[in-house]
């Protein structure tokens, strides 16, 4: 330990050898702000380590993946699923060996800026503000990182690797066409560094982004299920979930329904990861990159499905769709909290007084005199919202009996 602390240059080397073409911490193009580096940790690491103690990480675990909160413990939340997706992420990098630790932080990260109530909540933040640029959670969880979490006395936000940055704006691909007016933190962020907007992001944010599919195709059948809203019989319709089901009924006879879902999920997701992992392996060895920038160069997203798995993973996405997404159940709860969010959103935007006194502050500080930087900011205060605490904001504005009784 002596020895480490005394080589300050060794915090930046990987405990793994890592690929020609994976991002190295030693290679970094660094942060926004300088700051001396962990003797102990990678940057990437650091990374990692500022957003899990961030709050915007914490109130993750009170908002919606599909299922509010009050419906079930069991169901997932959006912080259940980020560390699902952080943990399929950290196996397919290692099995490819690219920077594990780069590829979890981009994991993590991907949800920050998801508003409350899930994509409904999102849908309709979007079209409140649509008169003054609109509402993205993409670069909402950007913007998280780079200017609302507040916890250093030298510098906005969290003050990430350009890596970090990249794999947030990039993980789905280019951006070819970004919108200033909707992708407000992206565009001050270009003016601060170049993201090289018109490049593939690293292999590590591309692994974080099949991730993602890989975890929500599966928890949601798993959580769809354990809810009611389609049965395992249902479910044999598609093609991809028949056959692995058909395989455990024949390897273990009469297992209870409980535990047939499981080792059916169980499966899908080894099914899925293995298939990225042949065809990431096989787009790699026709491109034989010799470095991250090979990657980014590549013309393709290198990290993929095969076909024919793209092929019945989107079987499976028109079944969740139809069946789950679309439930009347969930489209009930959807259509309630939809009005909670245009209820804040409208009283906020036409009274910024009912505002706590931090947001009015940073009215002023920000000095938001225009519709657009004040809209900016009341939806930075409402996509930062738990299920729960929007439910008791709406309650507190629009119950008449609340607090007066």
């Amino acid at each position: 330990m002596s020895n480490l602390a005394e080589d300050q240059s060794s915090y930046n080397y990987c405990a793994l050898p890592l690929a020609s073409y994976a991002c190295r911490p030693d290679h970094s193009a660094g942060r926004l702000f300088d700051e001396p580096e962990s003797k102990y940790r990678t940057c990437f690491q650091r990374d990692r380590d500022r957003i899990i103690h961030s709050g915007a990480f914490r109130r993750l675990k009170y908002k919606t993946q599909v299922f509010v909160y009050h419906q079930g413990d069991h169901y997932r939340t959006r912080l259940t699923h980020t560390l699902e997706v952080a943990q399929i992420s950290r196996t397919i990098a290692r099995a490819l060996m690219v920077n594990e630790d780069l590829a979890e932080t981009v994991a993590l990260a991907h949800d920050l800026g998801h508003p409350p109530f899930a994509h409904a909540g999102e849908e309709i933040l979007n079209k409140c503000m649509k008169t003054v640029g609109g509402f993205d959670h993409n670069d909402q969880s950007l913007r998280v990182l780079t200017h609302l979490e507040r916890k250093y006395p030298h510098f906005p936000g969290l003050n990430m690797t350009w890596e970090t940055l990249e794999g947030v704006v990039k993980h789905n691909g280019p951006v070819t066409k970004p919108d200033p007016g909707k992708q407000v933190a992206l565009a001050a962020l270009q003016k601060q560094t170049d993201l090289r907007l018109n490049t593939y992001a690293s292999i590590e944010a591309q692994i974080a982004a099949l991730a993602d599919d890989i975890a929500y195709n599966n928890h949601d059948v798993e959580d769809g299920l354990h809810a009611g809203l389609f049965t395992l019989d249902d479910i044999r319709e598609v093609p991809l979930i028949n056959g692995i089901l058909q395989k455990a009924e024949q390897d273990y006879p009469g297992l209870s329904s409980e535990l047939l879902i499981f080792e059916t999920i169980r499966e899908m997701i080894g099914a899925m990861v293995e298939d990225v992992l042949a065809e990431t392996d096989r787009r790699l060895k026709i491109l034989n990159p010799q470095s991250p920038e090979d990657i980014r160069l590549a013309g393709q997203q290198m990290v993929a499905f095969s076909d024919d798995m793209l092929a019945r993973v989107n079987e499976l996405r028109a079944f969740l769709w139809n069946r789950m997404y679309k439930h009347y159940e969930v489209c009930r709860t959807m259509s309630k909290v939809s009005r909670i969010i245009e209820n804040l959103y409208g009283a906020f935007i036409g009274q910024s007084e009912l505002l706590p006194d931090e947001w009015q502050h940073r009215l002023t500080e920000e000095g938001a005199k225009s519709e657009q930087d004040r809209a900016r900011i009341i939806a930075d205060y409402i996509a930062g919202m738990t299920d729960r605490y929007a439910v008791r904001e709406h309650e507190r504005l629009f119950e008449p009996h609340w607090d007066l009784r």
